[in-house]
Parts: C-alpha cells; structure tokens; sequence
C-alpha cells in the first residue's frame, strides 16, 4: 500500500519541500537483508513516525540517515542538500539509550554547556549565566530541575529529556529519536510524547521518531511509515493504522490502541 493508496496523502504532501527523501535504500549484515529497496520522502515541518516489528529497519534506517550506516545501494538526500555531510550539522539526534558508568561525574549542566561551546565559547562564563541561556534556549523541558545532578544519577526519563535538550540547543532542522520512551515508565511516556509534539509545534522543525507505541503514533504522528524490511504503507495515521495495514506490516493482528512495547 503506498501513498497513492491514500486519498489525502497526495494532498498533504503536494508544495511541501522535502526533508528527507530516501531511494531504494538496500542495507544487509552479512546473509541478513535488512533493507529492502526502501523509498520514503518526509515533508518539511512534519512529525513522522516510523513503525513496524523487531528487526523491521527502523533503527538501521534511522544510522543510514546519520551516516553512521553504509548501504549497500540507494540513496539519502536531507534537507535538499547533495552531500550527507552538509545536512548534518543541522540534524538533531536522541538515541534508544545512552548507557553511563555510575562513575560518570560530568553533571548536566557540563553536559550541556558541551553543546553550547560549539557555537559560544563559555569556559569563563558564570555559572548563572550559563544557565539563564540554558533556560533561555530550553523553555518547557524541565532540564533546569537538574542541572547540578550527574548524568549517572538520573532516570531513564530525565536523561531522555536532557539528551532531547542537548540536540536542541544546536537548532536542528531535523530531529530524529529512536525509540525515545525505552528509558521511561510507563506512567511517563504519555508526557514524553506530549513534549515531542510540543517541541515541534513550537520550533516547526522536522520530527522523525522510531516508536513502538502506536496508540501515541496515532494521537501525534502527522504521518506513518509502517516497515518490515520495506515500506509496507505510507499515510496519515488513520490511513496505516488500520488492521489490514498492520497486519501487513506486523504479520500479525496489532491494535493501535494498545501500547506493545518491546525492546529493540
């Protein structure tokens, strides 16, 4: 089923310009195709999610638009540059997970001003200062609760939120998440989500998440990807997210309305 399929699909997609556009993307490890000639075009200022079982690409295809993954063949044009390295300094990015020694002092307000440093030099600044601009440029997130706090010492959730911050604070154009609630209680993801959705209604950027989550997809996505190997179907979420289409992407019959998390 692709967009064609879909009647508001090519309505929604028509004057947009394209953030990403992906061409018969071809990635294997070994004897294992991961990849299966993968075709996708995500309009600018879109918050698109990208769904499917365990092992379907998602997160393989997430590393070949950050470059850290070569394909076999195909290719990846971002934010309607000609070289992958060009877009990148405009990408954000918020891994699965971020694993820390206990021992990791860097609290996160360091961690932070890291980021900062790229484009200000704040080594001699006040610590007030630094995090008047912190608060400044991170209005909504929460981060200033902890800045004092070592990186080790937070939640799965809170390090989410700060990893969510440091890729904000270099103004992406693109953000991209994998699996962004893997650290969070359940209680939690509900509010995670809401502030995805804020943090692009609010900077207008392009959002493209990983989720195993299809009740939130359903309620936040602008549009879906369903994968599993290849793009199974395209559309809004009202469109993929229907039993014929997840069963097609799942092999199995999924409801949309009920959270089935797995790890990755």
């Amino acid at each position: 089923m692709s967009s064609d399929d879909c009647p508001l699909c090519k309505h929604q997609l028509e004057g947009l310009p394209i953030a990403v556009s992906v061409r018969d993307l071809w990635v294997s490890f070994g004897d294992v195709q991961v990849l299966q000639g993968v075709n996708l075009e995500i309009p600018s200022g879109q918050l698109v999610a990208l769904i499917g079982p365990n092992g379907s690409g998602k997160t393989t295809l997430l590393r070949c638009l950050l470059g850290l993954q070569q394909a076999d063949r195909g290719s990846i044009q971002l934010l309607a540059q000609p070289q992958l390295a060009n877009a990148l300094p405009r990408i954000g990015y918020v891994p699965q997970r971020l694993n820390l020694e206990k021992s990791f002092m860097l609290s996160v307000r360091e961690f932070l001003a890291l980021r900062l440093k790229s484009t200000r030099t704040w080594f001699w600044q006040s610590t007030s200062r630094l995090d008047a601009e912190l608060l400044k440029r991170l209005p909504g997130l929460g981060v200033e609760h902890w800045l004092n706090r070592p990186l080790a010492a937070l939640s799965g959730g809170q390090l989410q939120r700060v990893l969510i911050a440091y890729s904000l604070l270099s103004d992406p154009e693109l953000l991209l998440l994998d699996e962004p609630t893997a650290g969070v209680d359940t209680p939690g993801e509900q509010g995670f989500y809401e502030l995805i959705s804020a943090v692009h209604q609010v900077r207008r950027m392009t959002v493209v998440l990983v989720s195993h989550d299809l009740s939130m997809v359903f309620k936040h996505a602008s549009w879906v990807y369903a994968l599993n190997g290849s793009v199974c179907c395209e559309g809004t979420p009202e469109h993929v997210m229907n039993a014929e289409s997840l069963k097609q992407a799942y092999g199995i019959h999924v409801s949309p309305y009920h959270h089935h998390h797995h790890s990755h």
